[in-house]
Formats: C-alpha cells, structure tokens, sequence
C-alpha cells in the first residue's frame, strides 16, 4: 500500500490479542481510509473508521474474495489455539483457513499480504546468540502451533513463486503480551488453576529453573507498530520481532522476588506431561519441548528497513502482564473477555 490516505485495509483474526492493537493503530492512522474487522463474533467495539464481517476460516464454504475487494493490504492474523487436544481442527482453522485467505488475496487482486508467522516457525537453534531471518522455519514437528507456522512459510514461498506481483511480508514476533490479553491467554496455556499462584507470587514457593528454558517476549502493541509499518512501506520477506532482554529464570525470578530451584528437563516435561494427562494444563508437553528449542532472534532487519523499535523492554511488558493477570483485564471482544480467578 502506499502511503496517500483513504486506504482500506482488511484485518483477519481482529478481535485477538493482535488483532485489537492492529485495527486500533490502523484506525488512528491519517493515512488510512478505513478497517475492515473479520472475525467469528462481531465485537463490542466499534474504533473509527473500523467495520465488522463475522467470517470463519474454518468453513470452506466462506468466500473471502468480496471481502477482500478493492483492499490496499490483507493483515493476516486470524489463529486458532485450541482445541489442542484436537489438532485435525486447529489445522483447519490455521492452515486451511490461511490457505483461503492467501487464494483470496490473488483472486480479489490485493498488492500486499501482511502475514502473522512466529518464533514459533524456526528450527531449534542457539540459546546464546540471535539468528537472523535466514534460519530454517521447519518448526519443531511434535508441537502442532509450530508444525502449523512452518507449514505455512512453505505455503507461502509457494504463493510468493506464483503471484511475484504481490508484495508479502512474513512478520516472525516473539510471544506477545499486553494487559488486555492476561485472561485470554491465562485460559489458553496455564488453565483455570494455575493463575491464582502467578498472580500472587508470594504464594510461589520457588521458580523452577530449567536448562535451556529462555525466550523473547514482546508487547502486543510494539507488534502492531511493525505490522503498520509494513502495511505502509515497499518492505517483502520475513521480520523477526522482539524485545530485550531475554527472559529466563533469572529475569523472572527478580520480578516475582521468587528464589529459584534448578529443575533438570526432564522432572519439568513429565510435571507438564502428568498435568496435560489429567486435564489440569490446556498447553501440551510438546509445546514445552519446542519452547526450550526455539532459537533467540536477531531484530537488525526490522530495525533497519521498517524503521521499528519496541517502546518497552522485556521486563516492562512481563510487569504489564502480571499486573492483567491479577486484576483479570480483558477487552470488549470475545477472545479477550476478561475473568478474575485465583
């Protein structure tokens, strides 16, 4: 898209914790003409210049192309997370349903694809250094949200050979947190038990330490910055986005002021696995595996050709996060309804 006011823009997955930082800025922006919101259930939230059309991805009944007609640029960020336990139908939501939205986009003739790949893409890697966007995006197979992203960058270098013309970029964040998103993702990953005790840190009789187990986070809304900025520039290929420092038991346990346990690999998983097995833990054991593989990213690119950079730290958006996760924050759309628990 270029830069001339009155573009449209087409949000996918709108009403998620991505989804609300996009359409928010998108609709702030000057440059833009107006938002079109797809998501399952229109939400109670109507920011200027925004419109609703209530789409499921899953369905191959949906036809996207009048949708997507007369559109600037498609932001892709419509996931499914759950159910977990079934991954044939998380497969249809994420990569059937984003194979529809790729074959709109050519048909409907949109000039720009805004995608939402992760961290979540790449191959096991380094722990000690960053890697740069040319690291393998195999993912780590046993974990479905893994082996979905890595399906899709391959669908994607298939989609980018047929239709050269259309400008796609591939946007690779670390996990995303804002106050907003707490009660969504408490019910995503840890369930209904576990926020009480992570809430109420004084409650934690220590942190477990586990080799290996270091990642990046990233706020929602310094996401949402660099998804803007793409929609407006000539910028094609892959971005990893994420903030400093990398978190880890050390990082974490200064914030809780909770003393820290080493805890080898393999007493962690079979915790996980054992909690997994009795219904207690929505995320899965192979999840786990993958997070203690995921390499650290380098952020040079995006810094250097989108012009982006986070506003808050690693420890700032955890702080943020905890904060939500007490109080029970939410947003006025179905996936971020608030809940206090605990």
């Amino acid at each position: 898209m270029s830069s001339a006011a009155g573009g449209r823009i087409v949000v996918t997955g709108a009403t998620g914790n991505v989804g609300t930082s996009v359409v928010r800025l998108l609709s702030e922006d000057p440059a833009v003409g107006s938002v079109l919101g797809l998501a399952r259930r229109i939400p109670d939230w109507s920011p200027q210049k925004t419109e609703w059309a209530s789409v499921d991805l899953a369905s191959p009944r949906v036809d996207l192309v009048p949708r997507f007609a007369g559109a600037d640029a498609v932001v892709h960020l419509a996931w499914a997370f759950q159910p977990t336990r079934d991954p044939a139908a998380t497969w249809r939501t994420n990569v059937l349903g984003s194979i529809r939205v790729f074959e709109a986009v050519a048909e409907a003739g949109v000039p720009a694809l805004v995608h939402a790949s992760s961290v979540g893409a790449y191959s096991p890697g380094p722990k000690v250094r960053a890697v740069d966007e040319s690291w393998p995006t195999h993912g780590w197979p046993d974990a479905a949200y893994c082996r979905e992203k890595a399906y899709l960058e391959r669908a994607l270098d298939t989609f980018e050979r047929d239709h050269p013309g259309i400008r796609v970029v591939r946007m690779r964040p670390a996990f995303l947190f804002k106050r907003q998103s707490a009660s969504e993702q408490r019910r995503i990953f840890g369930g209904r038990l576990l926020p009480g005790p992570l809430a109420r840190p004084e409650l934690l009789p220590f942190l477990p330490d586990v080799p290996g187990l270091r990642a990046q986070a990233l706020h929602t809304d310094d996401a949402a910055n660099a998804y803007c900025l793409a929609v407006h520039s000539d910028v094609r290929g892959p971005f990893n986005l994420a903030a400093e420092p990398p978190v880890d038991a050390e990082l974490l346990g200064g914030l809780l002021g909770t003393r820290r346990v080493r805890m080898p690999r393999t007493a962690a998983r079979s915790a996980i696995a054992a909690a997994w097995g009795l219904r207690l833990l929505p995320a899965s054991p192979h999840l786990f595996d993958a997070v203690l593989r995921l390499p650290l990213m380098d952020c040079t690119r995006a810094r250097a050709e989108l012009g982006w950079r986070p506003v808050r730290d690693s420890t700032e958006v955890l702080e943020e996060f905890l904060r939500g996760l007490k109080e029970g924050a939410g947003a006025p759309t179905e996936p971020l309804r608030g809940r206090k628990v605990g």
